[in-house]
Order: C-alpha cells, then structure tokens, then sequence
C-alpha cells in the first residue's frame, strides 16, 4: 500500500474514499461547511434526517457532489472530552471495516477534526489513524477463503490530509503507525489459524521464518532437550498430545546485551495450540475456540519482528512455550507432582490450568537467558473476561515502577488495561501437601491466584497481562472482525522501542 500525506484541502483530493471524522454533534462551519456545500448540503441533510450521528463509530457513506473524490464517509469520534488515543486508533480502522464489500482501492482521510485533541498534534493522529486502517483491513475469513465479498478492501493507496502540516513528519509517524498494524496482524493471522493447521512444531516453523527474514537469532528446544534442562511443567503440559511441544525463543541484538534504558527484556507468550483442558476436560460448547490459546505466543513472535522493522538490533527476547493440551494416553493426570525448573515442586490439581505451567517454565529460562525484566501475554482465565469483559485487559506487576513503565508503554500504544493486586493473604489457598504449591485452588479469587502463582517464577521485575477477555472478540465490532484482536502488541512493541538505542 502507497502511503501519501498531503497538505490540501479534502475537497480538493482525489481519491474513491474521502473519510471525515465527525467530533461530537456536527457543527457546520468552516471547513466542514465547506465540505457540506460541495455535496450539495448532504451532510445537513443526513443529520437532520438522523442518519449522521455523534454516536462513536457510526458512519454513512455520502454522494461526493462536487468533491474531488468519488464518494465521502463520515465517521464519527464520539464527544469530544471522551475521545483518546484508542478511539482514534479506533476511528481509522473503523473507516477501512465500514467498507467491507465495497470496490475501494484509494482511501483518504482529513486528520484536522482530531488534531487538536490529543498531545502530539498532526504526527500522532497520523500514526494512529495509519495503524488502524492497517488493523482494520483484517477479516480471518480470507485465511482459508479467497472471496470473500464482505471483507474490507484491499487498499492501494491511504491519503492522509493534513493541510498546514509537516508532511515530510507527519508521513515518518504514519509510515510506523503501518508498521505496527501489519505486526498486528501477523499475530491475528497466526492465532486465528486453526489446529489442524498450526500445531507446536508448525508455530515453530514460523517464528524460524520470521527470524530468518529479519536476522534474529532463534532457538526451539524440542522435548528430549526440555527434559535434560529440567522443564517439567512445560512438558507436563504437552506430554498428552501426539503433536510434542517446542519451546521457541527468538533474541535480537546480541546475547545477554542490555538496551538504552539497562534492560534486557524478555517478553514471554503462552502458546497452547489447542486447549482441551487436559483430563480436567472443557465443555464442549464453545471448546473450537481454544485454538486462540495460543494468542501470547503469536504476539511475541510478531512483536519481536516489529521491533526488528521499526529499530533493527533492539536487544530483546521472545520466549514462546507452544504445546497441545491434550487427554491422551499419557497425559498428564489431576494429582500428578512436577519439578519446576526453577526447582520448585508443583502439585497439578487441574491440568485446565495449563498455561501458568508453561509459562512459569518459559520465564525462568528467560531468566537463565539474561532477562533483567519480563513481560508475559496469556489467555490466562475466564475469570479476567468476566471481571472486565473484552475490551479491558487485565495486568499484575511487580514492583510497581516496573509495572507503570509498562502501562507507559500501554498508553503511547493505545491500548487499556486494569491492574489486579497481587493479594499475600491468597497464597495460603494454594498450598500442597506434596509440593511446594499447586496449580489450582478455590474459585474464590482465582484470577489474582493465577497471577500469584506466575510470581513465583520470576525473580526479576516482571508484569503480566491477562487477554483471556480481550484476545479475541466473538462477535465483530464497528472497528474490527471477530476474532483474534493483536491486543498487546503494540504495547510490547512501545516498551522494547523505550530502549531502542539512538543512532
């Protein structure tokens, strides 16, 4: 996709698509009016008719009149004292998601309604505008099908109108705006991907190819060696499946070398191909869509070769523990005592409570590998779902500096979260008679539980982001499909870019 940023007038560019955001109750004066004028008063006549409304992400397509472009759509942003860094994320994809089924190859969009509401100006309207058209662009019907008459456009051509801007800037921070969307959507592509399709060993397979297109150093660790350097909950996990686990980890920069800020982060994904639940097995109603379990893990495969694109030699680390839980055979059984690598003795109670398994082994090899602070992504529980729904993610961190670091990250990305107290008084509830402690307790508290027993895997400062609400929507939105959503990707993208070291 060609991407131009222009300082005309929106009526004056040409294009099949001009898109005008609409802040608050339309207001007919100056540029907008003029823009009103030119189609022969259509704007007031759809507000006036209720068709163009304040409601946020409602939209209508508009005959162009005597504009320069074929067609006009109006998107609208919500109030103004409401509207923030994701709802104009949000506004862009929801521009390119409204035409779905529409024969569109150039879009434009006036950025000036939204310029003067956040800090940053022109560039960073660009850049979010930019990242959610890319993000809005991706349907997972077209994963297995090739036409699919209503997926959004293939778009040759994004114009963004900034009249009286820096172009030369404002096309810089659009440009890594694209770049973030289209990692985005690398990790919807892989986690949308079915089971049959991607397996442990053909997840591997990608993050090598993503490696080898970037220059990343990659090792997969396959079960013989997972078992000679001590990961027994990793390979408790995978032991049930005729599909073996592989432990994927990715490094960029040099091993053991630290960023601008100090650090050597590793940013740690739960990569379960397909969750069965193990012998504690699921329901069935709704268990297809366990194949999202490995959401964490396509993110931090794709976060890293973002990074990789936007600041080549960025130190970082991506650790993705892939495995299926499966009721085979030899799976492993409720009651069955494995040994950490971190030497602790975990008593597994549920094997539903899988991922905290393979991640608290995935954190402490980080660790071994030189991480000085960790970040991991999982579809941990359904509880963080019932606690905030999908559009809120829930973190813990530990100590608190690190975690506001990260949620520094999470803000400049434009993503939500809600922090979770790691509650001491807890810990009680998760003793063993056999073990040092397992991995399911009482329903009471459950998800702070889940994030207390993670804790004991890491020394070093960490935070955890539970997506197991907003990973995947199940139902599409105004601004995006149902399915995987690429939720923390850009935050871990920001974070890595906090300490990318300057030219």
């Amino acid at each position: 996709m060609q991407l131009r940023v222009v300082t005309d007038q929106p009526w004056d560019v040409k294009a099949d698509i001009l898109a005008i955001p609409i802040v608050g109750e339309p207001t007919f004066d100056g540029p907008l009016a003029e823009i009103d004028r030119r189609t022969g008063g259509e704007l007031r006549a759809l507000a006036a008719f209720g068709e163009l409304r304040a409601k946020r992400y409602t939209s209508s397509i508009v005959a162009p009149g005597e504009l320069a472009a074929s067609r006009a759509l109006t998107i609208s942003a919500g109030d103004r004292d409401a509207i923030d860094r994701e709802t104009i994320l949000h506004v862009g994809a929801a521009i390119e998601h409204r035409l779905g089924g529409r024969h569109v190859r150039s879009v434009a969009v006036w950025l000036t309604p939204l310029v003067d509401i956040l800090p940053g100006g022109v560039d960073t309207v660009a850049e979010l505008i930019a990242r959610g058209v890319v993000e809005g662009s991706f349907d997972p019907k077209t994963l297995y099908r090739d036409d699919i008459p209503t997926a959004p456009p293939v778009l040759d051509e994004l114009i963004l109108i900034a009249p009286g801007a820096d172009a030369a800037s404002a096309k810089r921070a659009a440009e890594r705006g694209v770049i973030i969307g289209e990692g985005a959507n690398h990790a919807r592509s892989l986690s949308n991907r079915s089971a049959n399709d991607i397996t442990p060993e053909v997840l591997a397979d990608e993050a090598r190819a993503l490696a080898e297109k970037h220059g990343l150093w990659i090792d997969v660790i396959e079960p013989d060696r997972a078992r000679e350097i001590g990961m027994g909950m990793f390979l408790a996990v995978g032991q049930g499946s005729d599909n073996p686990p592989r432990m994927i980890v990715i490094r960029s920069g040099k091993e053991g070398e630290k960023d601008s800020l100090g650090r050597h982060l590793a940013i740690v994904g739960k990569g379960v191909c397909f969750d069965s639940g193990g012998i504690s097995i699921k329901p069935a109603d709704r268990m297809e869509e366990m194949k999202m379990d490995k959401i964490g893990a396509c993110t931090v495969i794709a976060a890293i070769g973002t990074v990789a694109r936007l600041a080549p030699g960025t130190p970082l680390l991506a650790v993705a523990p892939a495995v299926e839980n499966m009721p085979g055979g030899h799976a492993t059984r409720p009651g069955d005592v494995v040994k950490a690598l971190n030497g602790k003795w975990v008593d597994i109670t549920n094997t539903d409570a899988e991922g905290r398994l393979i991640l608290g082994d995935a954190m402490t090899y980080a660790e071994q590998l030189g991480a000085t602070h960790i970040v991991d992504v999982a579809t941990l529980t359904g509880a963080v779902s019932r606690a905030f729904g999908h559009l809120i993610t829930g973190a813990f961190g530990t100590p608190q500096p690190w975690y506001d670091e990260v949620i520094a990250a999470a803000d400049k990305a434009a993503e939500r979260y809600w922090q979770i107290p790691l509650i001491d008084d807890y810990v009680p509830d998760m003793e063993s008679w056999y073990g040092d402690l397992q991995n399911s307790g009482s329903a009471e508290g459950s998800l702070i539980k889940s994030g207390l027993f993670l804790r004991e895997f890491r020394t070093v400062p960490w935070a955890h982001l539970d997506i197991g609400g907003s990973g995947y929507f199940r139902k599409a939105l105004p601004f995006a499909a149902r399915g995987a959503t690429g939720v923390t990707h850009a935050t871990l993208v920001e974070l890595a870019l906090a300490g990318a070291k300057r030219a």
